[in-house]
């Protein structure tokens, strides 16, 4: 009741955009964020009610998140979260596990020892997370620690690059946790690796090679989800 009231104060106090605007916003955020799931259906009165407002919003948001590949119509269902375009995130996750890998083989030495103690502070949060079962938190502290270390590249068109693959990435599902959440685990101990052989000075091929498996461990989880 509490968390309506509050959903009902925002969207009353709301003066800079539409109520069509704000239940777009509400509902991308539930669906990329993983609390909306692939294939579940989406309740228009229900929305409507939860928001306090009428249907035509809701109605409108619905067919922009449509237009957005986030919503579908399906006979006899309506509105359900889109699944995920698997083709689609394996290919974007691929070459970000390229470019990341690369970008943070030029970065090693540029890391310093304030951003180590950041980048582990973070790596702490994410676990602490991972206990109360926070997928989207863990997630935000893990685009937060990678871009901390591909940032120190130099190379601001690859920093581009990557940002826009990640942005592309995050338009799929945001938080990849809530979809193979047994990967939070394995990918705090790979980024414990990481700041290992980034203070060993260690060669900055090996580097590369790890940070690219890195990556690439989470696409191979989530390509055998369904297998686990």
């Amino acid at each position: 009741m509490e968390n309506n009231q509050n959903t009902n104060q925002n969207l009353n106090q709301n003066t800079t955009i539409s109520k069509s605007q704000y239940a777009y916003e509400f509902l991308r955020s539930k669906i990329l964020d993983g609390v909306y799931v692939p294939g579940q259906r989406i309740v228009i009165d229900q929305l409507a009610k939860e928001l306090g407002t009428s249907t035509i919003p809701i109605r409108e948001a619905i067919r922009n998140l449509e237009s957005d590949g986030l919503i579908q119509y399906k006979p006899y269902s309506g509105a359900i979260v889109s699944v995920i375009n698997e083709t689609e995130y394996v290919e974007v996750l691929s070459v970000i596990a390229i470019l990341e890998g690369y970008a943070t083989s030029l970065s090693a030495r540029h890391i310093t020892v304030e951003n180590l103690k950041e980048l582990q502070q973070l790596n702490m949060l994410m676990g602490e997370a991972l206990n109360n079962f926070e997928f989207e938190t863990i997630s935000q502290h893990n685009r937060k620690f990678h871009a901390i270390i591909f940032e120190k590249c130099g190379n601001t068109f690859l920093i581009d690059q990557i940002g826009q693959a990640q942005q592309r990435l995050d338009r799929l599902r945001r938080s990849i946790f809530t979809i193979v959440p047994q990967r939070a685990r394995q990918s705090i101990e790979e980024h414990d690796t990481i700041l290992n052989l980034i203070k060993e000075s260690a060669p900055l091929h090996e580097i590369e090679e790890v940070v690219r498996n890195h990556r690439l461990n989470t696409l191979i989880a989530f390509q055998n989800r369904q297998k686990n």
